[in-house]
């Protein structure tokens, strides 16, 4: 069988790990000197209406160049313009034109915590994370077994990172559950396929549990797809390629959180959605 998307990436990314001789406990004692992570997960649950997670991404490796000379700060002052509650940066560098300087020149521009949207594989990554001024850290089920998922979940929180940790169907919910995780997300893209189903996410919605902050990802284009999605329970949405790629991002920022207060309140107002 072909390698797919996730494939080819994960393999990169284990590669690079496998090369990185950093030591793991010196780095970790480095973190205590750090500032205060913003509070990822308080500021979607503390959000008036429908919480936006709006994203700087350069490219996608299914759909190629979105926005190659974005200036990041820039971008992030548009989307707080708007009235974004978070931003998520791309900083993988391969496949998404990504780099940890997008993601400190957005954080620096703006008061709003930051996800760094990355293939986390290992520990130093949770820790290039937060050294690198990230407020969260993504951790994908579909990459990570369950004790790597278990160890990087424990460390993120351990050093002040909230951790989004990423299913794509009820049984990796279970998995994500089983680790303690509060913060979950719902990615509409299948990882191997690259496809988006847009339904995805309201049918994995009726297993979120009430505890925790649950986040759908993917396919959210328009307010109608967000106002769709609060209906389902969910209290954000993360947009990346239609913000990027819209000719005023402050406004489609705003578009979408109109949206949300004009769907009806959650039935549970825990949860949020994200697009990649």
């Amino acid at each position: 069988m072909a390698a797919t998307y996730l494939d080819r990436i994960l393999a990169a990314h284990r590669a690079s790990a496998a090369d990185d001789r950093r030591d793991v406990a010196a780095m970790r004692a480095q973190m205590s000197g750090l500032p205060q992570a913003r509070g990822f997960a308080a500021a979607l649950a503390g959000a008036d209406g429908l919480a936006v997670i709006s994203e700087v991404k350069r490219r996608s490796p299914s759909k190629g160049r979105l926005a190659p000379h974005l200036d990041p700060g820039e971008l992030a002052r548009a989307y707080a313009a708007g009235g974004a509650a978070c931003l998520s940066v791309l900083t993988d560098a391969e496949f998404f034109g990504g780099s940890p300087d997008d993601l400190r020149a957005a954080r620096d521009a703006v008061p709003l915590p930051v996800l760094r949207k990355d293939f986390t594989v290992g520990p130093l990554d949770v820790l290039d994370a937060r050294a690198m001024g990230a407020d969260a850290v993504l951790l994908i089920v579909a990459a990570l077994g369950d004790g790597e998922l278990a160890e990087l979940h424990t460390l993120a929180r351990e050093v002040g990172l909230d951790a989004l940790v990423e299913v794509h169907d009820e049984a990796e919910l279970e998995r994500a559950l089983d680790v303690g995780a509060t913060l979950i997300g719902v990615n509409q893209r299948d990882l191997v396929t690259f496809e988006v189903d847009t339904q995805r996410a309201v049918r994995v919605a009726a297993a979120l549990p009430a505890h925790v902050v649950a986040v759908a990802e993917s396919g959210i284009r328009s307010g109608r797809d967000a106002a769709r999605l609060h209906d389902a329970g969910y209290r954000a949405v993360l947009v990346g390629e239609s913000l990027v790629t819209a000719a005023d991002p402050a406004t489609a920022v705003a578009e979408l959180r109109t949206a949300g207060r004009a769907a009806p309140e959650p039935a549970a107002e825990r949860r949020v959605a994200t697009d990649r």
